[in-house]
């Protein structure tokens, strides 16, 4: 069969993975995905697939041969097989030089210090004694390896930080301490970028988190002073710029009380905060990620309508015997039947207590509609509502 377009690899067969898939079938670009284990989520949707561990050199070697370029479901690749493959003429995007700074907290708080991003007050701690000395309550991190929630953990007394140096020692990374900032609520602020050095900014959102887990995307964020939007976009452009970063990246950023943006968290890759623009934008996340990698002219990231919100669809509470009650799927008779302009994203997954596994979208003229619409059919799915909600 001939090759009709290049081929663009992978690695990590979570949701993002599988999202990218839909874009790509359009465009005509054939994928390639190196997956964890034989059926997850984008194996599924992905035909050409083969079954490895990101951290094993000759598993990414071959999923990368002949392939255009190689990107990312998860920043955890490690640093040294991506300068490997990119010495080997494999374009790694994000580059390994960008990406780092996704994957290594310590690495990113210095870099965006040096180039005067505001960030909390921070430090690289070692003992309960330098947390401290750094001032209580805190925020503590491990600087690798953390998502979701894990990894974090808020210090308001020493012995909270036992944990912290437990769970570092055990995987043979650092602590970061980071001040506890009072934030009015969060943000993010997504942009994408080409290698030729083609940028677009998607609206600013607002993001509500559940236990560690974005719950829910307001786009673009309600009342947000359009100074602010404005200056939270161009801090996501100049650290895309500055960092050389190919393909999405998410800006997670805190709004304190006092009107100020502070960068907390950054992803190199489609983010859950962007799920709004499968529907609410011209282009979507997924497509502008595969334009940005493979050096396309980047589509436009402009609302398709005043409002869109997303809310995650989690699994919910286990029975006795730890399975879950019913099937995503039952969900959709009652769902798509009491509003036909809803949008539902399901991963494929298997149902577990807390497990992101799918999202819906509403997208219309008024806020509270399409909150309301929203919340409903994912508590729907989550199976919260009884038979008599309408």
């Amino acid at each position: 069969m001939p090759e009709l377009a290049p081929t663009v690899a992978i690695i990590g067969g979570g949701q993002l993975a599988r999202m990218l898939a839909e874009p790509a079938a359009a465009l005509g670009i054939p994928l390639r995905l190196l997956a964890e284990a034989e059926g997850v989520s984008a194996a599924q949707v992905i035909p050409d697939t083969l079954v490895g561990d990101h951290r094993d050199l000759e598993a990414l070697r071959k999923v990368t041969d002949g392939a255009a370029v190689v990107t990312f479901d998860h920043e955890h690749v490690p640093t040294d097989h991506l300068r490997a493959l990119a010495e080997a003429g494999v374009a790694v995007r994000p580059g390994p030089e960008a990406l780092v700074h996704a994957q290594d907290k310590a690495v990113m708080r210095a870099r965006l210090s040096a180039l005067d991003v505001p960030c909390p007050r921070w430090a690289v701690v070692a003992t309960v004694e330098e947390v401290a000395g750094f001032g209580l309550p805190c925020v503590l991190k491990v600087t690798r390896g953390g998502y979701d929630g894990r990894g974090v953990w808020v210090v308001r007394e020493p012995a909270d930080a036992d944990e912290a140096f437990e769970t570092a020692a055990a995987t043979g990374v650092q602590v970061l301490a980071e001040e506890l900032v009072d934030f009015r609520r969060e943000l993010a602020a997504q942009v994408v970028r080409s290698p030729s050095g083609q940028a677009a900014a998607y609206p600013v959102v607002a993001s509500t988190q559940l236990d560690g887990i974005c719950h829910e995307v307001v786009s673009p964020a309600p009342g947000l002073d359009a100074e602010l939007a404005t200056h939270a976009q161009h801090v996501a452009l100049r650290i895309a710029q500055e960092l050389d970063v190919v393909g999405m990246l998410a800006v997670e950023l805190f709004e304190t009380s006092d009107g100020r943006v502070l960068v907390n968290e950054l992803a190199m890759r489609p983010h859950n905060s962007g799920h709004w623009s499968q529907d609410g934008a011209v282009t979507s996340q997924f497509e502008n990620h595969l334009r940005a990698v493979l050096d396309l002219p980047l589509g436009s990231p402009a609302p398709r309508a005043p409002w869109t919100v997303m809310v995650n669809i989690l699994g919910g509470p286990a029975r006795a015997d730890g399975s879950q009650v019913g099937r995503l799927y039952d969900g959709y008779p009652h769902a798509l039947a009491r509003d036909p302009r809803l949008r539902v994203h399901l991963y494929g997954k298997e149902l577990r207590p807390g497990r992101k596994v799918g999202h819906v979208n509403a997208y219309g003229d008024d806020l509270e509609d399409c909150l309301e619409r929203a919340r409903h059919a994912a508590a729907w799915f989550r199976g919260d509502l009884g038979d008599e909600s309408e």
